[in-house]
């Protein structure tokens, strides 16, 4: 169902809010903490990590978007969800520009490395040789400062012991998904596709791929990081917002990353998976189906629009890219923007003026993707025979 007249006028009000909360005490905390891990990762002794590290920070569009969750904590608690989200997201970029490294134990360095992402939500876990299978090691205890400093940034958070398991569940998914999502010339995606038929909640009618997406989306442990800032926070909640976002608004939210990066993806080791769908009309078609129903489980949420709010300006940061108006992906693009609907217009504005200013990144996943240096022909990367991964082959 449309939102009301009133509806749309307390949305709009509420979107005011949440920009003024953001860009007057989040941001500023953001550019802090970002200027911090540049001095770090400048200081790793190994020219390799060194590079890698300093090359996911450039990645500020997925950074910045996590610390947006933090506009509607309480104020006390603020500053803290802003550097446990900054530190959380900026350990994913650089573990996954690690894994993304050819390696003969693809998988099993993939899984070490992201293993990160748990012990930071685990204020008590044991810190981990994450470069046990990695053919570099001495970053000067980067990662494990990352790591701290989230789990550190956590302990201070009224409820997060409350949320502490749902969002180790949602992180374990993400270290799976990054392990088994190997480069073509690594392996194929059957043991990926597998998992993912089996974490399909019953009933969703996904494609396998659409679960596979919504499992390496970072966004549910944003949003719950963001949820343990309120004291008063019920499991009620919590189960609410495991529901939302695995799988529906993690779906859109990865499918949406895949979209912008498709052509540069074609010409690099990566695999799209948006790649598996038969054509751009059918993309279109599946992600808007996608995105109403993350629209509709955002409103449904308990404040409700601070959910579709974050929503809208994560397909915002999407759109607004260049590569959202190609031709092959135009129609992907539109039919997301009309699912989202009031919303799409002024998010679409603020980050396509934060685009033509240089400001923004476009991989907010923290997924996918290296840096182009030529573009394939329209079209390429997209699936056009079968949709099976023991058979399928993604256009090359």
């Amino acid at each position: 169902m449309p939102p009301t007249v009133r509806e749309r006028s307390l949305l709009a009000a509420a979107f005011v809010d949440a920009a003024l909360r953001y860009w007057l005490t989040v941001f500023p905390r953001v550019n802090r903490g970002m200027r911090h891990w540049q001095d770090r990762a400048g200081q790793i002794p190994d020219p390799a990590l060194r590079r890698i590290a300093l090359d996911s920070l450039r990645k500020r569009g997925n950074i910045e978007g996590a610390a947006a969750f933090a506009a509607f904590a309480p104020r006390p608690h603020r500053a803290a969800v802003v550097r446990a989200l900054v530190a959380f997201q900026a350990a994913y970029n650089y573990a996954d520009m690690l894994s993304e490294q050819p390696h003969v134990q693809a998988i099993a360095n993939g899984r070490r490395l992201h293993e990160a992402l748990l012990v930071a939500l685990d204020p008590d876990a044991p810190q981990l040789d994450y470069y046990a299978h990695h053919p570099q090691h001495d970053d000067d205890g980067y990662l494990q400062e990352m790591v701290d400093t989230c789990r550190a940034a956590l302990s201070t958070l009224p409820s997060y012991a409350a949320v502490a398991q749902s969002a180790r569940i949602a992180a374990e998914r993400i270290v799976t998904f990054q392990s088994l999502n190997v480069g073509k010339a690594q392996g194929d995606h059957v043991a990926l596709s597998r998992w993912a038929r089996e974490e399909t909640p019953s009933g969703a009618d996904l494609e396998w791929w659409e679960t596979a997406a919504a499992a390496g989306s970072s966004l549910g442990v944003h949003v719950l990081i963001a949820a343990a800032a309120d004291a008063e926070l019920q499991q009620t909640e919590i189960a609410a917002i495991d529901d939302a976002y695995f799988p529906w608004i993690g779906a859109l939210h990865s499918l949406l990353d895949n979209i912008v990066d498709i052509q540069e993806d074609a010409i690099t080791d990566q695999r799209s998976l948006v790649s598996y769908y038969a054509s751009p009309a059918q993309a279109a078609a599946r992600l808007q189906v996608l995105a109403v129903k993350a629209v509709s489980c955002a409103r449904a949420l308990p404040h409700g629009a601070r959910h579709a709010i974050i929503l809208a300006a994560m397909a915002g940061n999407y759109l607004s890219a260049p590569e959202a108006n190609a031709p092959d992906v135009k129609a992907v693009s539109q039919s997301v923007r009309e699912a989202i609907g009031d919303l799409a217009t002024p998010t679409l504005l603020v980050f396509k003026l934060r685009h033509l200013g240089g400001g923004a990144s476009a991989d907010p996943v923290g997924i996918g993707g290296q840096t182009a240096t030529e573009t394939p022909a329209a079209g390429e990367g997209w699936n056009i025979e079968a949709q099976d991964p023991a058979t399928v082959r993604v256009a090359e």
